[in-house]
């Protein structure tokens, strides 16, 4: 499989096929983000001759004649392969008429597979028009993930994001018109000190006006080689507390007024949880109470502190 440096994919798709179709990120700018530092490049797509290859030796994955004919049949049902997740950080960024044939070589060797899942920036929705987003739409791409981090404004120019809370809500109205669902991955933390809660209001304001099937919170790690670490260096920017963090995401819950699935899940959440709004709110609301006084802030910050990679 040609797979380029670390590669990323949500909790969810753990199950899904993963073929890269880039590497590194179109935007690269986030101050918060190292999590394409290792590459030599800001942004590559992958080769076409790369995905049909990966796209082939999956297959041999599922008929290797040497195997046992109790296995061949259990990676017969397998290979029905009904979702393919594009591994990079934002593949949707890819011209439509790119992600159309990368779409045909999908059907070509995995007719069966229903749907084509990746990353996307605010932005990369933006740059397609109706009609592009209809012709994906019809050619299997659903499932969206997309790290909008926040809703404050303040904070999302701060962090250089490239796009405005009014963005978020305008561009998933389009989804939304297209028939594309989406998640949103949203960045405790990233307000700053004394400024979580009011972030997560400002979120909440817009996320509310949306209709993402899930909304995965993730707590903001920072690493000496991001330019937000600089920033705190320099004594422009101060890190919100562990209990803070954990504040703003009851706030966040509280305020959500739609229905969607939230989780917190992935190695930036030292305590995994995952349930259905409206319907898990108190439960949720009181599990968020239990890490506030039953773990506190050192054995938090004691977890944070020792996380070496996400």
């Amino acid at each position: 499989m040609h797979y380029t440096g670390t590669i990323w994919r949500p909790p969810y798709e753990a199950d899904s096929l993963i073929i890269e179709a880039t590497a590194g990120c179109t935007h690269h700018q986030c101050k918060f983000c190292t999590l394409y530092e290792e590459l030599p490049f800001k942004f590559k797509p992958a080769p076409m001759e790369h995905i049909e290859a990966d796209l082939l030796e999956v297959q041999t994955w599922y008929h290797d004649p040497l195997r046992k004919a109790e296995e061949r049949l259990f990676e017969t049902r397998k290979a029905s392969c009904e979702r393919v997740f594009l591994a990079g950080a934002n593949p949707f960024a890819l011209k439509t008429s790119h992600l159309m044939k990368i779409a045909n070589l999908i059907d070509s060797h995995f007719p069966t597979c229903s749907s084509i899942g990746c990353f996307s920036r605010i932005t990369d929705i933006k740059h397609k028009t109706d009609d592009e987003l209809a012709e994906l739409a019809a050619a299997g791409f659903d499932g969206l993930t997309i790290g909008i981090e926040t809703g404050d404004n303040d904070a999302l120019a701060f962090m250089n994001k490239g796009y405005r809370a009014q963005d978020i809500i305008e561009q998933c109205a389009r989804l939304d018109d297209a028939r594309i669902t989406y998640a949103f991955f949203y960045l405790v933390g990233i307000s700053g000190k004394g400024r979580g809660i009011d972030g997560a209001k400002r979120t909440t304001a817009a996320v509310n006006h949306t209709n993402p099937w899930l909304i995965g919170a993730n707590m903001l790690t920072i690493y000496k080689s991001s330019e937000l670490y600089q920033e705190i260096v320099a004594g422009k920017w101060q890190e919100e507390t562990e209990v803070e963090k954990y504040e703003e995401v009851k706030e966040l819950v509280r305020a959500l007024a739609i229905p969607t699935e939230f989780a917190m899940l992935g190695a930036s959440n030292p305590v995994m949880i995952r349930g259905q709004l409206p319907e898990h709110k108190t439960e949720i609301l009181a599990a968020l109470d239990s890490v506030i006084n039953d773990i506190g802030e050192e054995r938090l910050r004691n977890y944070r502190e020792n996380l070496h990679h996400l």
